[in-house]
């Protein structure tokens, strides 16, 4: 798989930056080399192979042919010569082993790092999915708790409607009540009209008898009889006159009562009223703040199912790349073989 050129400048780059910072005490791992250059598995994977292979001294080709002046001497010094390059050659041979071996072992490490890699973003995949199901769970609780709000804001908005009502109906009772007290007070003083009437027809009545009374003498027994009428008429007059202040005082303190109880149900009627706009007012914050709750659980479980899909592909990426690794040292060692 060839890479483009940036993505090779910037594995190499990030790799030889974590070499220095470990002070080219050992290679970095192709994991921690994906994170800081910003590619997937598998170019992270293919450019630390090309960068380890870099790093890796060559072994230098030695010549195997006989030169021709060797040809020319002597057959004691020939074999002698020819012994040494093979000795150079098998030296060649032995280094080119020791490469094999290796670049064997890279390849191994490459494969248990990216083995490693695979096992974190694995456990990394299972804290998400726990994560995202905790954040549904926490969804479906304040979608709950939303409904219960609006439940109750309901059942509150209706027993607010009937609270009003209820204080309309007092209020049109105190009106009534009120004009049934006008109209007793209006009674009330037309009875004292009446009285103070009557009071001073009999006592215009008394000043008449007496003047009667000095004026005619012989009319004496008459007068008194009519005095003794007029003196009943009297009476009569004075109890009229006090059982319509006792009735008044009845009205008075009747409408005096019903004025009392209907100030005390509209202060009630207006208590209830504030309690239950109080309540009205709670549970719409209580509703406010579970659909904010809701909103905010969604979104930060959107960006979790994004990190979990992320996180998939890198997989799918990582395994690919495990198995082109594979695939890899299976040609090695076969190269080997033969």
């Amino acid at each position: 798989m060839e890479l483009a050129k940036d993505t090779r400048d910037r594995i190499f780059a990030a790799a030889d930056s974590l070499y220095e910072q470990a002070s080219r005490a050992a290679f970095p791992t192709v994991d921690a080399v994906r994170k800081v250059a910003r590619v997937n598995m598998n170019d992270a994977s293919a450019g630390m192979k090309e960068w380890r292979r870099a790093q890796t001294a060559q072994a230098a080709p030695v010549a195997v042919q006989v030169p021709e002046a060797v040809q020319q001497a002597s057959s004691a010094a020939l074999a002698s010569l020819w012994k040494e390059a093979q000795e150079l050659a098998n030296e060649s041979l032995r280094a080119a082993q020791a490469g094999w071996d290796a670049e064997r072992i890279e390849a191994e490490t490459l494969n248990k790092q990216m083995a490693d890699a695979y096992e974190s973003q694995a456990a990394e995949l299972e804290a998400a999915q726990g994560r995202i199901a905790e954040l549904e769970t926490a969804a479906r609780q304040a979608a709950e708790l939303a409904e219960a709000s609006r439940q109750q804001i309901e059942e509150g908005h209706t027993s607010l409607l009937g609270m009003q009502q209820r204080a309309a109906v007092a209020e049109g009772r105190a009106e009534e009540i009120e004009r049934r007290a006008g109209e007793l007070r209006a009674e009330l003083d037309h009875a004292h009209a009446e009285a103070e009437t009557a009071a001073a027809q009999a006592k215009a009545t008394a000043d008449s008898l007496r003047n009667e009374r000095d004026k005619v003498q012989q009319r004496q027994e008459l007068a008194e009889t009519e005095g003794v009428k007029l003196a009943d008429q009297l009476r009569q007059a004075q109890a009229q006159a006090e059982a319509l202040r006792s009735e008044l005082a009845g009205v008075k303190a009747r409408a005096e009562s019903q004025a009392e109880a209907h100030q005390e149900q509209r202060k009630t009627a207006a208590q209830e009223a504030a309690r239950m706009v109080e309540r009205f007012t709670g549970a719409q914050a209580e509703r406010d703040q579970a659909q904010r709750d809701a909103a905010a659980a969604r979104e930060e479980a959107a960006g979790l199912r994004g990190q979990v899909e992320a996180i998939k592909e890198q997989n799918a990426q990582l395994m690919a790349s495990f198995r082109d690794s594979e695939k890899a040292d299976k040609s090695v060692s076969r190269t080997k073989k033969d």
